[in-house]
């Protein structure tokens, strides 16, 4: 799929296909559980994010959601992006990172850290998306 960049700004970031959340993704979708998968996938922003989505404690829910955001900035800034311009949630290799961003927002709110959850929520928001259209994912 080709992304056409309309707007004045950097061209959209796409992560590989064949990047850490690939691993992630076979692995759960073989029925392995996202804890397991860690050891295989360590730098995959996706299952950071289960592991964030699914904890019941939100202290942990924050540290796993905030692993798989710096996670997902390295892929990213590997991929070429400079902290700026969209970040397709269409294209699967970018849903592991955009849904840590929302399970930081989510966890960061249920801590009192409201600021980054905002700040969370602007940058799905500047990267094309909003946090509805990821929650859509889970």
């Amino acid at each position: 799929m080709t992304h056409e960049n309309l707007l004045d700004g950097p061209a959209p970031t796409l992560l590989p296909a064949a990047g850490p959340d690939a691993v992630a993704r076979d692995a759960l979708a073989a029925g392995t559980d996202p804890r397991d998968v860690v050891p295989a996938a360590p730098a995959a922003s996706l299952v950071w994010a289960l592991l964030a989505e699914r904890a019941d404690d939100p202290v942990a829910a924050y540290a796993y959601a905030r692993t798989g955001y710096h996670r997902g900035l390295d892929a990213l800034r590997g991929a070429g992006w400079r902290g700026r311009g969209p970040v397709p949630v269409a294209h699967v290799p970018n849903q592991g990172f955009l849904r840590a961003v929302l399970a930081l927002a989510v966890a960061a709110d249920a801590i009192g850290e409201v600021a980054e959850g905002e700040r969370c929520r602007r940058l799905l928001e500047d990267s094309g998306t909003s946090a509805d259209e990821v929650a859509a994912l889970r």
